[in-house]
């Protein structure tokens, strides 16, 4: 198209924005300049809608808070600042403008900000969810566990079915506390595949660090009447608001199968908009054979009171273009906290995550169903049990059952 073309259209959208704008109202415009922004992602034609509204309506809050929030998500600081100081000088109880100011100075990494302007909103809305969720958030970011998982208790107290702060409470659980111990056991029992159970025992020691927490285990076995040891570290790194890693490394010193003489995992987790979480990792298991890798994905999505789970791994083969997989679906519900709950899973195929299953990758099918329970007894003290059911053809057209129960006690301090 010519540029003498290009220029009178350009020209005349112009003036066809200054006649609107002449005769709309600020409600018209205020309308406009959102369709403007979230519709067509002009923020450039928001503004002008908005500043002509302004012109007609000074005071009115909505409008400049909008303003406002477009000056944050184009890093324009000091222009949102004024924005939101004007409203909250005539209105200090508005409350849109204190959740607005308090997530800029946020996003921005001035907690301390973010905090004060949440505090002076909860004067004025002591029961707001939103106010609430972002002062936890605040806290949470200011390394301030044990005061963000109180407000995330509060806030559910509030409203239970929250997903938000419900997702927030879990994340945070384990580093509200700086110490952790905890120790767990499984028995395993086979109708046709072994003539004896298997037992699992652990015992672990965790503490919370600058980086995230930091787990050291000691796990025992006895399988096929052999036992051997097995020491484990685990980490759960910080990255950002959004992400945090899952790092794993063990080693057993026993070469008599009962468990991987190497062990390890990666994951990399993502707090998603909606309450949704995702993560993508990769798992590594070494027997006295070749190493054995699988990648793994997760998407867990809050609902209500609610977290459900999709899991798949996947086992590239080393001689074929084929793969094997599995998959799990889960469903939790929480009662009163992250700690009180009841939950099953469903799932086809294998995990090396299922300690009980870890040695045994056969390419042959396997169903699965389990639940488990846990329940807060004290401030610091957490019990846990689970129950799972496996069908697993582990000769060609041969199956047979595999029953587990465990137990577990965690302790804080």
């Amino acid at each position: 198209m010519p540029i003498k073309k290009i220029a009178l259209l350009l020209f005349f959208s112009s003036m066809l924005i200054n006649v609107f704008a002449q005769e709309a109202s600020s409600d018209d415009l205020f309308k406009a300049a959102r369709k403007a922004a979230f519709d067509e992602s002009d923020y450039n034609k928001a503004k002008g809608y908005l500043y002509q509204a302004l012109s007609i309506s000074p005071d009115y809050a909505d409008i400049r808070i909008f303003l406002g929030r477009i000056y944050t998500w184009t890093n324009n600081y000091d222009s949102a600042v004024i924005c939101f100081d004007r409203v909250l000088k005539s209105k200090p109880d508005y409350e849109d403008a204190v959740i607005a100011y308090s997530d800029l100075e946020y996003w921005n990494d001035h907690y301390a900000s973010a905090l004060d302007i949440c505090e002076g909103g909860l004067k004025f809305h002591p029961q707001s969810e939103e106010l609430l969720l972002r002062k936890a958030k605040i806290l949470n970011a200011m390394k301030s566990y044990a005061a963000a998982d109180s407000v995330t208790r509060q806030i559910l107290k509030i409203n239970k079915n929250n997903t938000q702060a419900r997702a927030l409470q879990e994340r945070i659980k384990e580093t509200t506390y700086k110490n952790r111990i905890s120790v767990s056991y499984d028995y395993v029992y086979f109708d046709k595949q072994f003539a004896d159970p298997w037992h699992l025992a652990s015992i672990d020691y965790g503490r919370t660090t600058s980086i995230g927490s930091v787990i050291g285990r000691i796990n025992y076995a006895n399988r096929f009447q052999e036992n051997a040891v097995q020491v484990e570290a685990d980490a759960y790194p910080h990255i950002s608001k959004t992400f945090y890693s899952y790092v794993s490394i063990g080693y057993c010193a026993s070469d008599n199968g009962v468990f991987p003489q190497w062990r390890g995992g990666f994951s990399l987790y993502a707090n998603l908009p909606k309450s949704f979480e995702g993560e993508l990792g990769l798992r590594y298991l070494k027997f006295s054979g070749a190493p054995t890798w699988m990648f793994t994905g997760n998407i867990g999505k809050y609902y209500k009171s609610w977290l459900f789970g999709l899991r798949a791994y996947v086992r590239p083969s080393e001689y074929t273009s084929t793969v094997s997989s599995s998959y799990a679906l889960s469903a939790t519900y929480y009662f009163d906290t992250a700690d009180d709950l009841l939950g099953g899973t469903i799932g086809y195929g294998l995990s090396p995550d299922d300690r009980y299953f870890a040695i045994q990758f056969y390419k042959l099918t396997t169903y699965k169903a389990g639940i488990f329970y846990k329940k807060k007894i004290s401030r610091f003290n957490v019990l846990s049990a689970s129950a799972s059911w496996a069908n697993q053809e582990y000769l060609p057209e041969t199956k047979g059952n595999q029953y587990q129960i465990g137990v577990s006690w965690l302790h804080r301090f």
